[in-house]
């Protein structure tokens, strides 16, 4: 299978989980889309719970789901908000989005960020993620817009196909070998909804849904996958 085969492949069939600040389906460049979920969490006495919630706090996942939604517009998309407006996120509450998104059966969780630490907070990442690689659902996220070698998470875990940000064509991404952020995908200057209008942005977070969406026409052509068959994929149809 080439690259050329998933061109005008939609998405159909692949259900993708937005981990994000939410999105906001009232913005006119997301006009129709109805999501499956539209989740938020709250405490619980000492607990977490999901809750029905609606819109974005900030834009950043609006951006998101307007990037897969325009290479994939046939994906089934749920926004599982786990970033604050200051796009920070509790290591719990993406722990809880992740296992939630796992067990109702998304195909792929699209992460457009990433949390460094220290290694008490690599287990909480490293339990979710396990349980998605044995689910067969895949995990994209993104990397540090300073430091592309700095470590991360989820993005450093070789289970993940995490990508940054480079200029290039939006029709294509590359490979790069001997990293844990091995691949690139158009993220500068893109032109994105946002609250209140549209902004003009750049960052590994909006190239990762580049990379999901081509994951997902993948997925839609080879159902059932298996993360690293499709890893393997992603690097062997990469842009030279």
């Amino acid at each position: 299978m080439t690259r050329d085969d998933l061109q005008n492949l939609t998405g159909k069939g692949v259900r993708i989980a937005v981990l994000d600040s939410g999105i906001d389906t009232t913005h006119p460049a997301l006009s129709g889309l109805k999501l499956a979920d539209n989740i938020a969490f709250e405490r619980d006495g000492p607990f977490l719970k999901a809750v029905e919630t609606s819109g974005d706090v900030i834009g950043h996942g609006t951006a998101i789901a307007w990037i897969i939604r325009s290479m994939v517009p046939d994906a089934e998309i749920g926004s599982f908000r786990v970033l604050d407006s200051d796009l920070r996120g509790r290591t719990t509450i993406i722990w809880e989005a992740a296992r939630l998104a796992v067990q109702r059966g998304y195909h792929i969780l699209n992460c457009s960020f990433g949390s460094p630490g220290e290694a008490r907070f690599v287990m909480p990442y490293k339990e979710w993620t396990d349980e998605a690689y044995l689910r067969r659902a895949h995990i994209v996220a993104a990397c540090s817009n300073e430091d592309a070698n700095q470590r991360e998470w989820p993005g450093w875990f070789p289970t993940v196909i995490t990508v940054n940000l480079a200029d290039m064509p939006p029709e294509v991404w590359s490979h790069r070998p001997g990293s844990m952020v091995e691949f690139l995908a158009h993220g500068l200057n893109v032109k994105v909804p946002w609250q209140g209008g549209w902004k003009v942005v750049t960052g590994s977070s909006f190239a990762a849904p580049r990379v999901t969406a081509w994951l997902a026409r993948l997925l839609e052509a080879r159902p059932g996958m298996s993360v690293e068959t499709a890893k393997e994929m992603m690097r062997g149809m990469a842009e030279v």
